[in-house]
């Protein structure tokens, strides 16, 4: 079953058992979806429908920061719920040490081997953590990764 098939009959099984939040957490991702068909006007791949959901777990994570700023706590929490209930259509999350040796395996890849190259590594690891890590984190082990390259070849070149 393709996720946007999971969405639907998740989406009718809420609305069977009275699970109002998850029905209408469902329903705004199945809404996000139907716009942006529409706005293409072609069907939607799995990568494109998983793409909208990575969105609106973004969108609900900032959400939070600006609720808890605006001591919102209890808008916060509903974020929070919609974030879990959308993060079961996400594949598996990496882990930090997964993350760091995709980040690796991308430097090796692209040959970077300073801070410049960070966009070419973020070109290649993108695909390969859409969904299952931050792209801000990512891109801050790259950084890090990337100054510690930078700094030992300027030690070799001493």
């Amino acid at each position: 079953m393709n996720l946007r098939d999971r969405l639907q009959a998740d989406t009718t099984a809420a609305m069977r058992s009275g699970d109002v939040l998850r029905r209408d957490t469902l329903r705004m991702t199945q809404n996000a979806l139907y716009n942006l068909e529409k706005s293409k006007r072609a069907p939607l791949s799995e990568d494109e429908v998983l793409g909208v959901i990575v969105r609106e777990v973004k969108t609900r994570r900032e959400s939070v920061e600006a609720f808890r700023k605006g001591g919102r706590e209890e808008l916060a929490a509903k974020e929070e719920a919609e974030i879990a209930i959308l993060q079961d259509y996400l594949p598996q999350a990496l882990t930090e040490d997964e993350l760091r040796a995709l980040v690796d395996q991308g430097i090796a890849a692209t040959g970077a081997s300073s801070a410049r190259d960070l966009g070419k590594v973020m070109g290649w690891l993108s695909p390969q953590i859409k969904g299952r890590a931050d792209g801000k984190v990512a891109a801050g082990l790259v950084a890090q990764a990337l100054a510690a390259v930078d700094l030992s070849a300027h030690d070799t070149g001493h």
